[in-house]
């Protein structure tokens, strides 16, 4: 068993990515559907936190039927960074996770997310903010470190852990990579190593299928893995990898059916959070995904993206389920 604080975790636990824009609470419902055992909030501004921001306080939409769930912020202020957590705080999530590893322009420019990899002695500080001026348990977000010629995690993970963080998370590419090319984990593995390290150690980067997170839990050794972009549109992957991890056995691709529901179900939950307006044009962005590789789909798609109304969009599910 896992654990983090008093917050208890499968053997080996699959979290679900904070990622902007998709992972709000009618995603996150969907993922812990299909098995994903911790989540967290899209990313929050400390600063629109304490500004009252209302796009800021929105994020911090939890559910009981979510947890365990995290609430993750980032910011480069220490004022802002402990005001957020006491904040924070009040909406009682099971942990606050730290940002270190957007790497953004627009926010690593302000000094936040992976733009904090420049000056370990700041996250450290930023670190130590958070942790005083909350009773949750800290958990951290992070990457190797700014470019290929300062991988700066080996520093990183015993300094934050002597802070007090209680699990850190570590997406295995450095920030001038972004998401381009490939992760390498060999860095997680040996953070893992380390005799120093009794945190859990999560890997994140490049799991997009049940055979390699098999192949990356038996290689490297972390306690967890973090799957991001691969759930997009892919609920599925978590039953997926952890049928595979017990059986040995692929579950076959979710049928059309399959994913008319996930899809439908994402749609209504979205527009019961967001109102119907907004909840069907966020939901925009999804269909490309939930119903992808299926061959003459374009009319189809056209119709789901035009949709104005819930009832209008469920006529177009019903039409693809009969048509296709």
């Amino acid at each position: 068993m896992v654990k983090i604080g008093n917050i208890q975790l499968p053997d080996f636990p699959f979290l679900l990515a904070p990622m902007e824009d998709v992972s709000d609470p009618p995603f996150r419902r969907l993922c812990k559907m299909y098995g994903a055992d911790l989540m967290y909030s899209e990313f929050i501004s400390s600063e629109g936190l304490i500004r009252d921001a209302l796009k800021s306080k929105k994020k911090l939409d939890i559910f009981d039927y979510e947890r365990p769930v995290g609430i993750q912020i980032f910011g480069g202020d220490e004022e802002a960074m402990s005001l957020s957590s006491k904040i924070i705080d009040t909406v009682q999530p099971d942990l606050v996770d730290i940002n270190f590893g957007c790497p953004v322009k627009k926010v690593v420019c302000k000094g936040a997310g992976a733009g904090v990899l420049k000056d370990i002695d700041l996250m450290v500080r930023l670190t130590r903010a958070v942790v005083r001026n909350t009773h949750l348990p800290v958990t951290v977000k992070t990457r190797l470190g700014w470019d290929e010629s300062s991988i700066t995690i080996d520093e990183i993970a015993e300094r934050l852990q002597d802070e007090g963080i209680q699990a850190l998370t570590i997406h295995a590419r450095t920030r001038s990579q972004m998401y381009k090319g490939h992760s390498d984990w060999s860095h997680i593995a040996r953070i893992k190593n380390n005799p120093r390290i009794k945190i859990p150690i999560f890997g994140n980067g490049d799991i997009n299928s049940a055979q390699k997170a098999k192949e990356y839990k038996e290689t490297y050794g972390v306690d967890g893995i973090m799957v991001g972009r691969a759930a997009i549109g892919n609920p599925w992957i978590f039953s997926q990898i952890k049928h595979y991890l017990k059986t040995g056995e692929e579950l076959p691709p979710p049928t059309l059916h399959q994913r008319i529901e996930a899809a439908q179900r994402h749609a209504t939950w979205s527009v019961e959070w967001k109102g119907e307006r907004t909840g069907l044009l966020e939901m925009r962005k999804h269909y490309s995904n939930y119903f992808k590789g299926i061959c003459n789909f374009k009319e189809y798609k056209t119709q789901l993206f035009t949709a104005s109304t819930l009832q209008e969009l469920d006529s177009v599910f019903q039409k693809i389920q009969k048509n296709m």
